[in-house]
Protein backbone atom coordinates (compact mmCIF):
# COMPACT_ATOMS: atom_id res chain seq x y z
CA UNK A 1 0.00 0.00 0.00
CA UNK A 2 1.64 3.63 -1.13
CA UNK A 3 2.05 6.17 1.82
CA UNK A 4 -0.54 8.21 -0.16
CA UNK A 5 -3.24 6.05 0.51
CA UNK A 6 -2.29 5.51 3.90
CA UNK A 7 -3.03 9.19 4.33
CA UNK A 8 -6.00 9.62 2.07
CA UNK A 9 -7.85 10.34 5.35
CA UNK A 10 -7.14 13.12 7.78
CA UNK A 11 -8.49 13.67 11.73
CA UNK A 12 -9.47 17.32 12.03
CA UNK A 13 -6.29 18.07 14.03
CA UNK A 14 -4.71 17.38 10.91
CA UNK A 15 -6.53 19.19 8.65
CA UNK A 16 -6.03 22.20 11.16
CA UNK A 17 -2.32 21.53 10.57
CA UNK A 18 -2.36 22.14 6.92
CA UNK A 19 -4.61 24.86 6.72
CA UNK A 20 -3.06 27.19 9.72
CA UNK A 21 -0.13 28.29 7.56
CA UNK A 22 -2.62 29.91 5.78
CA UNK A 23 -5.90 30.73 8.32
CA UNK A 24 -4.11 31.35 11.71
CA UNK A 25 -7.14 31.90 13.17
CA UNK A 26 -9.24 28.13 11.75
CA UNK A 27 -10.08 26.20 14.96
CA UNK A 28 -12.38 23.05 15.35
CA UNK A 29 -15.27 25.30 16.44
CA UNK A 30 -14.75 27.00 13.20
CA UNK A 31 -14.90 23.82 11.03
CA UNK A 32 -17.76 22.58 13.19
CA UNK A 33 -19.77 25.52 12.22
CA UNK A 34 -18.92 25.27 8.61
CA UNK A 35 -20.53 21.73 8.64
CA UNK A 36 -23.70 22.33 9.94
CA UNK A 37 -24.05 24.69 7.50
CA UNK A 38 -23.76 22.58 5.14
CA UNK A 39 -20.67 23.74 3.29
CA UNK A 40 -18.79 20.99 3.90
CA UNK A 41 -19.73 17.03 4.64
CA UNK A 42 -16.75 15.04 6.39
CA UNK A 43 -17.03 11.38 6.37
CA UNK A 44 -18.21 9.96 9.49
CA UNK A 45 -16.83 6.72 11.35
CA UNK A 46 -19.48 4.47 12.69
CA UNK A 47 -18.04 5.79 16.12
CA UNK A 48 -18.75 9.14 14.91
CA UNK A 49 -15.38 10.36 14.55
CA UNK A 50 -14.58 13.09 11.24
CA UNK A 51 -12.53 11.93 8.44
CA UNK A 52 -11.63 14.43 6.35
CA UNK A 53 -10.12 13.56 2.31
CA UNK A 54 -7.85 16.12 0.73
CA UNK A 55 -11.18 17.32 -1.27
CA UNK A 56 -12.45 18.41 2.14
CA UNK A 57 -9.22 19.88 2.93
CA UNK A 58 -9.48 22.57 -0.52
CA UNK A 59 -12.59 23.12 -0.23
CA UNK A 60 -12.35 24.15 3.40
CA UNK A 61 -9.33 26.59 2.02
CA UNK A 62 -11.38 27.96 -0.81
CA UNK A 63 -14.39 28.57 2.02
CA UNK A 64 -11.82 30.41 4.26
CA UNK A 65 -10.29 32.13 1.06
CA UNK A 66 -13.38 33.61 0.08
CA UNK A 67 -14.43 34.75 3.36
CA UNK A 68 -11.14 36.30 4.13
CA UNK A 69 -9.83 37.67 0.69
CA UNK A 70 -14.01 39.10 -0.75
CA UNK A 71 -15.60 39.65 2.15
CA UNK A 72 -18.32 36.80 0.88
CA UNK A 73 -20.88 35.91 3.25
CA UNK A 74 -21.15 31.86 4.19
CA UNK A 75 -24.79 31.99 1.91
CA UNK A 76 -22.72 33.00 -1.09
CA UNK A 77 -20.01 30.82 -0.85
CA UNK A 78 -22.64 28.16 -0.30
CA UNK A 79 -24.60 28.74 -3.50
CA UNK A 80 -20.87 29.15 -5.55
CA UNK A 81 -20.12 25.53 -3.63
CA UNK A 82 -24.12 24.00 -4.84
CA UNK A 83 -23.16 25.46 -8.52
CA UNK A 84 -19.65 23.74 -8.97
CA UNK A 85 -20.91 20.66 -7.32
CA UNK A 86 -23.67 20.26 -9.96
CA UNK A 87 -20.27 20.73 -12.63
CA UNK A 88 -18.53 18.14 -10.63
CA UNK A 89 -20.79 15.21 -9.42
CA UNK A 90 -17.89 13.70 -7.56
CA UNK A 91 -17.87 16.66 -5.42
CA UNK A 92 -21.56 15.89 -4.06
CA UNK A 93 -20.79 11.79 -3.82
CA UNK A 94 -23.09 10.14 -1.42
CA UNK A 95 -20.88 9.63 1.10
CA UNK A 96 -22.57 6.26 2.01
CA UNK A 97 -21.94 5.12 -1.59
CA UNK A 98 -18.10 5.43 -0.64
CA UNK A 99 -16.74 2.58 1.37
CA UNK A 100 -14.14 3.57 4.29
CA UNK A 101 -10.50 3.03 2.62
CA UNK A 102 -8.67 0.36 4.16
CA UNK A 103 -6.43 1.03 7.20
CA UNK A 104 -2.73 0.71 6.94
CA UNK A 105 -2.06 -2.52 8.37
CA UNK A 106 1.74 -3.47 7.25
CA UNK A 107 3.54 -6.59 7.76
CA UNK A 108 7.02 -6.49 8.68
CA UNK A 109 8.04 -7.20 5.87
CA UNK A 110 5.74 -4.81 4.01
CA UNK A 111 7.11 -2.03 6.53
CA UNK A 112 11.09 -2.31 5.76
CA UNK A 113 10.34 -2.27 2.39
CA UNK A 114 8.03 0.87 2.49
CA UNK A 115 10.46 2.64 4.72
CA UNK A 116 13.82 2.00 3.36
CA UNK A 117 15.26 0.97 6.31
CA UNK A 118 17.19 -2.70 7.22
CA UNK A 119 15.45 -5.31 10.08
CA UNK A 120 18.40 -4.50 12.32
CA UNK A 121 17.32 -0.81 12.60
CA UNK A 122 13.35 -1.79 12.68
CA UNK A 123 14.58 -4.13 15.93
CA UNK A 124 16.37 -0.76 17.45
CA UNK A 125 13.07 1.06 16.82
CA UNK A 126 11.00 -1.40 18.26
CA UNK A 127 13.77 -1.41 21.52
CA UNK A 128 13.93 1.70 22.14
CA UNK A 129 10.11 1.74 21.86
CA UNK A 130 9.76 4.52 19.00
CA UNK A 131 7.41 2.18 17.29
CA UNK A 132 5.55 -1.19 18.04
CA UNK A 133 3.63 -3.81 16.35
CA UNK A 134 -0.18 -4.48 17.05
CA UNK A 135 -1.15 -8.34 16.21
CA UNK A 136 2.08 -8.28 13.92
CA UNK A 137 0.91 -5.31 12.05
CA UNK A 138 2.37 -1.37 11.53
CA UNK A 139 0.17 1.14 11.64
CA UNK A 140 0.65 4.84 9.42
CA UNK A 141 2.36 6.03 12.61
CA UNK A 142 4.73 3.39 12.38
CA UNK A 143 6.01 4.04 8.66
CA UNK A 144 6.11 7.59 9.58
CA UNK A 145 8.29 7.13 12.22
CA UNK A 146 10.76 4.01 10.21
CA UNK A 147 10.94 6.62 7.34
CA UNK A 148 12.29 9.55 9.65
CA UNK A 149 14.76 7.73 11.13
CA UNK A 150 16.14 6.01 8.25
CA UNK A 151 16.56 9.61 6.36
CA UNK A 152 18.00 10.72 10.30
CA UNK A 153 20.62 8.14 9.87
CA UNK A 154 22.35 10.48 6.95
CA UNK A 155 22.77 13.22 9.52
CA UNK A 156 24.54 10.25 12.36
CA UNK A 157 21.30 9.77 13.91
CA UNK A 158 19.76 7.01 14.98
CA UNK A 159 17.25 5.12 17.23
CA UNK A 160 18.91 5.30 20.40
CA UNK A 161 19.68 9.09 20.25
CA UNK A 162 15.74 9.87 19.64
CA UNK A 163 15.27 8.56 23.51
CA UNK A 164 14.76 12.90 23.98
CA UNK A 165 11.79 12.82 21.63
CA UNK A 166 9.96 10.00 22.75
CA UNK A 167 10.06 11.46 26.09
CA UNK A 168 8.65 15.01 24.92
CA UNK A 169 6.17 12.79 23.13
CA UNK A 170 4.89 11.38 26.07
CA UNK A 171 4.45 14.45 28.23
CA UNK A 172 2.36 15.57 25.53
CA UNK A 173 0.46 12.86 25.07
CA UNK A 174 -0.20 13.27 28.93
CA UNK A 175 -1.01 16.91 28.46
CA UNK A 176 -3.92 15.79 26.01
CA UNK A 177 -5.08 13.04 28.80
CA UNK A 178 -5.30 15.88 31.19
CA UNK A 179 -7.01 18.15 29.09
CA UNK A 180 -9.94 15.13 27.83
CA UNK A 181 -10.36 13.11 30.66
CA UNK A 182 -13.57 15.25 32.01
CA UNK A 183 -14.87 14.65 28.61
CA UNK A 184 -14.52 11.15 28.44
CA UNK A 185 -16.05 11.02 31.64
CA UNK A 186 -19.21 12.67 30.65
CA UNK A 187 -22.42 10.09 29.33
CA UNK A 188 -23.77 12.96 26.90
CA UNK A 189 -24.23 11.57 23.62
CA UNK A 190 -21.44 12.59 21.64
CA UNK A 191 -19.16 13.52 24.38
CA UNK A 192 -16.62 10.90 23.02
CA UNK A 193 -16.56 12.11 19.29
CA UNK A 194 -16.24 15.68 21.05
CA UNK A 195 -13.37 14.57 23.65
CA UNK A 196 -11.54 13.16 20.23
CA UNK A 197 -11.79 16.64 18.51
CA UNK A 198 -10.73 18.45 21.23
CA UNK A 199 -7.46 16.18 21.35
CA UNK A 200 -6.70 16.30 18.06
CA UNK A 201 -6.95 20.30 18.38
CA UNK A 202 -4.85 20.01 21.26
CA UNK A 203 -2.22 17.67 19.81
CA UNK A 204 -2.04 20.03 16.63
CA UNK A 205 -1.44 22.71 18.90
CA UNK A 206 1.28 21.23 20.84
CA UNK A 207 3.22 20.24 17.49
CA UNK A 208 3.00 23.94 16.35
CA UNK A 209 4.42 24.76 19.66
CA UNK A 210 7.02 21.89 19.43
CA UNK A 211 7.74 23.23 16.28
CA UNK A 212 8.07 26.75 16.82
CA UNK A 213 10.75 25.86 20.11
CA UNK A 214 13.01 23.66 17.92
CA UNK A 215 13.04 26.46 15.03
CA UNK A 216 13.94 28.82 17.78
CA UNK A 217 16.66 26.90 19.77
CA UNK A 218 17.97 25.87 16.10
CA UNK A 219 18.91 29.48 15.25
CA UNK A 220 19.91 29.60 18.39
CA UNK A 221 22.31 26.74 17.44
CA UNK A 222 23.32 28.68 14.57
CA UNK A 223 24.11 32.04 15.91
CA UNK A 224 20.77 33.64 14.16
Amino acid sequence: MSAQAARSHMSIGEVLSLLRGDFPDVTVSKIRFLEGEGLIEPLRSPSGYRKFTHADVERLRYILTEQRDRYLPLRVIKDHLEAADKDDPDLARPRALHPEPEEVRLSREELLSESGIDDETLTELEDFGLLAAVARRYDADALVVARSVGSLAAYGLHARHLRAVRAAAEREVGLVEQAVAPLLRRRAPGAISFADDSASEISGLLLEIHAALVRAGVRGVLGR
